[in-house]
């Protein structure tokens, strides 16, 4: 996640949350609109259909494709591909496996929601039809510069393909299919993409103790929570955006959406500039003092530190025990300002190695008090306390995702392919009870329909009740729910959305 990777990389290699690059090498041809399958490390490119003057809707069969479908019985068509009757999936089957990835596909993943919240209209347009999808195929090939005019289109293809996951570009001045048959290439360049954000946890591997790596548990969890409080009373306290949607990115982060349209159409050095405003922590592992701001403290960080402080009592000092090691507490003398006042305390705390790191943060200010250095500057102390805290708690943000328009960013609802989690949507005002452990697998929930449809089989057909989608009778359904509702509202905030009648809801499938 936090890092870019070049298509030509190994699969070994790559990271599984990790964003793909914002460009493909210039001999890379088999990322645009051929399809590329991977064999024995080279790419196989399977001609376009449109360089054989296919139609488009010759490809597909012509029966209604239902997002979101029943499980009830449906008509058979034998050449349909992919199959309109959902899949049985064998008990034992595994989330990587590809028809377990097609299943969900084709039961679970809510297209239709997606391509409103992209296109921010209801009737199709060139915000969604020329908006850039990346594909990362079964076989780990990926598919660049896809593009869409509708939902339904979109869904075919990913019912075709069975991609892994797949990626969100931005939204260009052309189709991204037609880039390479412009006169001038300057004349396809992105023109608007949300403003994204990215938090991964391994950036917190220095000041987390639980765990390290790609591995996570509730405790560092908690600071996915302190940051996403922070930025996201950032971005509407001090930018006034309202349309923010937080994404769990299915193992050890978080992703951030702002779809509001002055934040879809900054230029770069806007974007560079709201990630500056919000980077505070600077320098790597072994860097020195990486909190350095200004006095009096800007309101921002003053507002931050309110939020932080509790944190820090409970989620840093007691959960996370930072400086029980030698070398970690040598860290904390290092970011105090006086020389005597840090010789009392190294002493203090030698004597009693075993002693906490809340007992240790509380023994500065006793010994301060008690006069251990004669010469203490008590604002300095504050101020490097403030900063302390600071490093310890505030986002540490991955700024490169942020600003660049041309930055592909994994989709919500897409699976996890290391531990099979989906990437649902964060309720920000419930953000304390979001447990990342307890976000449903993909088998999970094709078990879930399994069993509602095992408890609530009738002998009669259902024919004047309305069938429930699959997703309604799985845990997920609370977080359609919730990305249902940040959509309606983004949509009624757009200009020239027209109003739909009282009778007929403007989400209806």
């Amino acid at each position: 996640m936090p890092h870019s990777t070049s298509p030509n990389g190994s699969s070994d290699q790559m990271d599984e949350d990790s964003i793909l690059p914002d460009a493909p090498p210039a001999d890379f041809e088999a990322s645009d609109s051929s399809h590329a399958d991977k064999l024995d490390g080279s790419y196989v490119v399977v001609q376009d259909p449109k360089k054989e003057n296919v139609k488009l809707e010759d490809l597909f069969d012509d029966d209604e494709d239902e997002e979101f479908p029943s499980s009830g019985a449906s008509k058979e068509n034998p050449s349909s591909s992919p199959p309109a009757s959902p899949l049985q999936i064998a008990p034992a089957a595994k989330y990587s496996d590809p028809e377990v990835m097609l299943a969900f596909y084709q039961r679970l993943f809510p297209f239709r929601y997606l391509f409103q919240w992209l296109n921010h209209s209801m009737k199709p347009s060139n915000d969604f039809g020329h908006r850039e999808f990346a594909f990362t195929l079964q076989n780990d090939a990926y598919l660049r510069y896809q593009s869409f005019p509708t939902s339904d289109l979109l869904r075919r293809d990913i019912l075709r393909l069975n991609p892994s996951r797949f990626e969100i570009g931005p939204q260009y001045t052309t189709n991204p299919r037609d880039r390479k048959t412009l006169r001038k290439s300057t004349a396809f360049r992105p023109l608007a993409k949300e403003l994204v954000f990215d938090i991964d946890l391994t950036d917190y591997d220095e000041i987390r103790t639980c765990c390290d790596k790609a591995n996570i548990c509730r405790k560092c969890w908690s600071f996915i929570t302190m940051a996403i409080k922070v930025v996201d009373g950032a971005l509407r306290d001090d930018f006034g955006f309202e349309h923010i949607l937080w994404v769990f990115s299915g193992r050890r982060g978080a992703h951030a959406w702002i779809s509001d349209k002055r934040a879809r159409t900054m230029d770069d050095q806007k974007r560079k500039a709201i990630a500056g405003y919000l980077e505070v922590i600077k320098g790597g592992a072994q860097s020195g003092k990486k909190v350095n701001v200004k006095r009096p403290l800007h309101p921002h960080l003053a507002r931050s530190l309110d939020i932080l402080k509790e944190h820090f009592q409970h989620d840093v000092l007691e959960d996370q025990d930072p400086w029980t090691k030698p070398e970690k507490m040598e860290r904390l003398l290092q970011l105090l300002p006086d020389k005597a006042l840090n010789d009392a305390l190294r002493k203090k705390w030698e004597a009693a190695p075993d002693r906490s790191s809340a007992s240790k943060w509380a023994d500065i200010d006793t010994l301060a008090k008690a006069g251990a250095s004669k010469n203490l500057d008590g604002k300095a102390l504050l101020e490097a306390k403030q900063d302390i805290v600071l490093e310890y708690t505030y986002p540490r943000l991955d700024v490169e995702v942020s600003k660049k328009q041309i930055h592909l960013l994994k989709s919500p609802f897409v699976v996890h392919p290391g531990t099979g989690r989906v990437c649902v949507p964060i309720d920000t005002k419930r953000v304390e009870k979001f447990d990342p452990l307890c976000v449903p697998t993909v088998t999970q929930l094709l078990g879930e329909i399994d069993t509602w449809d095992a408890e609530n089989r009738k002998a009669e057909p259902e024919e004047d009740s309305k069938k429930l989608q699959d997703y309604e009778k799985t845990s997920l359904k609370p977080y359609v729910d919730y990305f249902r509702t940040h959509v309606g509202a983004l949509l009624k905030a757009e200009k020239g959305v027209k109003r739909e009648k009282e009778d007929d809801d403007p989400m209806e499938f």
